[in-house]
C-alpha cells in the first residue's frame, strides 16, 4: 500500500481531518459509547477552532497518513517532559484498518525520538486499540476515569512504551 506522511497544516487540512474523525467516530464508537458521548466528544475536539487550538496553542504535532493524496489517517502527539510524549490521537479510517497503517504511522512519527516514555489513554471497551497497541509493546500503567463534561465519563487505561 503506497502510504505518504506529512504534518497536517492548521489553515489548510482541518476540515479533511474533521470530515475523516466524524466519519470514523461514527463507524467504530457507537458499540463502545453512546452516539450522545460521541456527538459530543467529536464537538468539543474536532471542530476548527479547536483543532487550530490544538495545533498551535497547545503544541500538539498533528501527522496526517496519506493514500492517494487523501487523508486516511492521523496521530497527535505532545512532548511533557524530556524524552517523554503523550498520544492525543491515532485513529485510522475504518475501512482500512488491520493494513499497517497505524504502526506504520506510528513509527513514522517517533523513528527519529529518543523517547524514554509515550503514554496514551484508550477506552477500556476498545478492545481492537487496546490490543493493537499491546502488539507495538505498550503495557497497562493505571487504569483511570475521566470526566469530560456534560456527564460523560471516559472509561480508560493509561498505557505507557518505555524504552
Amino acid at each position: 500500500m503506497d502510504i505518504t506522511f506529512r504534518q497536517i497544516d492548521p489553515e489548510t487540512d482541518i476540515p479533511e481531518l474533521s470530515a475523516l474523525a466524524a466519519k470514523i467516530w461514527n463507524a467504530y464508537y457507537p458499540d463502545i459509547i453512546s452516539q450522545k458521548q460521541i456527538d459530543y466528544m467529536l464537538g468539543q475536539s474536532y471542530n476548527a477552532e479547536s483543532l487550530k487550538k490544538q495545533m498551535t496553542e497547545d503544541k500538539h504535532i498533528f501527522t496526517g497518513a496519506y493514500k492517494n493524496s487523501k487523508m486516511a489517517g492521523y496521530i497527535s502527539v505532545s512532548t511533557v517532559g524530556s524524552g517523554e510524549f503523550f498520544i492525543h490521537k491515532l485513529y485510522v479510517d475504518t475501512s482500512l484498518h488491520m493494513k499497517g497503517i497505524g504502526k506504520a504511522l506510528f513509527k513514522f512519527v517517533f523513528k527519529n525520538e529518543n523517547y524514554t516514555a509515550i503514554r496514551l489513554t484508550v477506552n477500556r471497551q476498545n478492545f481492537k486499540a487496546v490490543n493493537f497497541y499491546f502488539r507495538i509493546g505498550f503495557i497497562i500503567e493505571k487504569v483511570a476515569d475521566f470526566d469530560i463534561g456534560n456527564g460523560f465519563v471516559m472509561n480508560d487505561f493509561v498505557m505507557i512504551l518505555k524504552r
